[in-house]
């Protein structure tokens, strides 16, 4: 019996499995859904559930640890949204949501509230695909020449969404995971027999920056059902047909291909029947969900996850519009890729992260990290082997000198200072003596001030102008003076609090555990 409680929202078409599966670990407290009848039912199934048609009595219910979403997906993001904001762990039945804008906004919220946002991609929790993926990873069927899937069947056919939304995104989701990579090309073509505006047979073709390649062929006007991976290696092909027997889903080929006098001449070898413990996947992936909100890790099929499908599947939707035609998927990433003036240097073994900005006259040295979306000023020195998080400022004349790490969003003012050696002489070298700063995420640090090195700033301090930090700061302390002492404390906002350690500006509460710690009240 699990200690953990999820409300299942939906429970239609699939949403049933989704309860059935739930009430089996021990986990099921609420099923929320709007027909009256359908929870009647449920009522008969599961006594011992609650059952409730407004969705605000799952979000306020205290016992209810996940939330699982299983409605139609244009629903997604604002039930997800919801969810999120009031605490609560969310998994999504796939896609996400249909906007890439509005699962952006649900990453940085999950993130934001330190909660698990994962997608219901099943197959990757499917024992079959999982050995499959093993077997890529490991190399043993050599380079990935090409993939293609199949998923074909008579029914159930929808108005909601086309094939294309309805069954690809499993495929596309395997065939991501098994690439490592993510295309920066597709074209999709399809067909629309039973509606002017719905595609009830797609094809797509992906290709991928590796030079492999693949495509999924999805209909759900087909004479008969056919699940079927094939990849295709360089050492080994293997098919995964979940279609047939537990004993025969996965069977690996070690056809090869040799030249002999510059002419390619196939070798054919026995087939392979790969053996895998038998389980249910989505068993396997609701498990998973509640492992993840235990232990706090990210899940295999995490909300990033999702929006890398979200993409694939938006561009192939795209080339469906426009008859077919090539769509470039990386484009958007192109124009946000970092910046860098004509009069800075970056070393050889940087790492500049998308829509970073480096401006003029600063020198990044070789094996530095620079993370996502961070600004770097005018005469700004960063390195070596120096590792700055995603989206930190880090104004002029600055140096970041080896031993410093920022997390992200850490705020460095103008001409502010770091020191990396104690005890520095110029005709003594003690750069083996370096005393590493960190800097935890969302600290600022002011304009002039002086961080001595071999000290921790805690997360969202806030260090005043000129000050000399001379030991380790605790999270949210506002530091002043030389050496530097915490007159107050600062709110995550930036806003200084009151004695009610209530934030005025975001109405954040926080609590004092002790003399010199704050922790932010959930």
């Amino acid at each position: 019996m699990s200690k953990l409680k999820v409300a299942v929202i939906g429970s239609g078409y699939w949403g049933k499995n989704l309860v059935r599966n739930y009430d089996r670990i021990g986990a099921l407290k609420v099923i929320c859904d709007t027909n009256e009848d359908t929870l009647a039912r449920f009522n008969e199934q599961y006594p011992e559930v609650e059952t409730v048609l407004s969705y605000g009595d799952v979000l306020s219910n205290k016992e209810i640890d996940g939330i699982v979403i299983a409605t139609p997906a244009e629903t997604h993001f604002d039930l997800a949204r919801e969810a999120l904001l009031a605490g609560k762990h969310v998994y999504v039945e796939k896609p996400l949501v249909l906007n890439e804008g509005e699962a952006e906004e649900l990453i940085k919220l999950a993130k934001d509230k330190e909660l698990i946002l994962m997608v219901g991609h099943l197959l990757q929790y499917h024992p079959i695909f999982v050995k499959l993926r093993d077997l890529a990873n490991t190399g043993e069927l050599g380079r990935i020449n090409y993939i293609y899937s199949n998923r074909l069947n008579l029914g159930k056919i929808r108005r909601e969404e086309n094939i294309l939304w309805s069954f690809a995104p499993h495929d596309i989701s395997m065939i991501l995971s098994l690439t490592g990579e993510e295309p920066d090309k597709v074209i999709a073509t399809g067909g629309n027999y039973l509606h002017n505006h719905i595609a009830d047979v797609t094809t797509t073709h992906l290709e991928f920056p590796s030079g492999t390649k693949a495509h999924i062929f999805v209909s759900w006007l087909h004479p008969f059902k056919e699940q079927k991976l094939v990849v295709v290696g360089d050492k080994k092909m293997a098919v995964f047909d979940d279609t047939l027997p537990w004993d025969e889903k996965l069977v690996l080929y070690p056809h090869k291909v040799e030249w002999e006098n510059n002419v390619p001449v196939p070798n054919k070898a026995d087939a392979e029947k790969v053996d895998v413990p038998q389980d249910e996947p989505l068993f396997l992936e609701c498990k998973h969900f509640l492992d993840c909100i235990e232990s706090g890790e990210l899940p295999r099929t995490d909300a990033a996850e999702g929006l890398r499908v979200l993409k694939v599947l938006n561009g192939a939707q795209a080339s469906l519009n426009k008859k077919g035609c090539e769509v470039i998927l990386n484009a958007e990433a192109e124009k946000t890729s970092a910046k860098v003036h004509k009069t800075a240097i970056v070393d050889d073994g940087v790492e500049i992260g998308e829509g970073s900005k480096v401006w003029h006259f600063s020198h990044i040295l070789g094996g530095t990290t620079i993370g996502r979306n961070c600004n770097l000023g005018q005469n700004v020195v960063a390195g070596p082997d120096v590792k700055i998080g995603n989206g930190c400022k880090i104004q002029n004349n600055v140096s970041v000198y080896k031993g410093v790490t920022l997390e992200d969003d850490v705020f460095c003012g103008p001409s502010m200072v770091f020191t990396n050696v104690f005890n520095p002489r110029a005709h003594v070298t003690r750069m083996n003596e370096v005393r590493e700063t960190l800097v935890r995420k969302g600290a600022s640090l002011g304009a002039n001030c002086t961080i001595i090195c071999g000290n921790e700033i805690g997360s969202y301090a806030l260090i005043g102008a000129g000050a000399v930090v001379t030991k380790d700061v605790p999270a949210y302390a506002l530091m002043a003076g030389s050496p530097a002492r915490r007159i107050g404390w600062t709110c995550e906002c930036g806003e200084i609090l009151p004695q009610s350690l209530e934030c005025v500006r975001c109405n954040k509460k926080y609590e004092e555990k002790g003399e010199n710690s704050l922790i932010l009240c959930k």
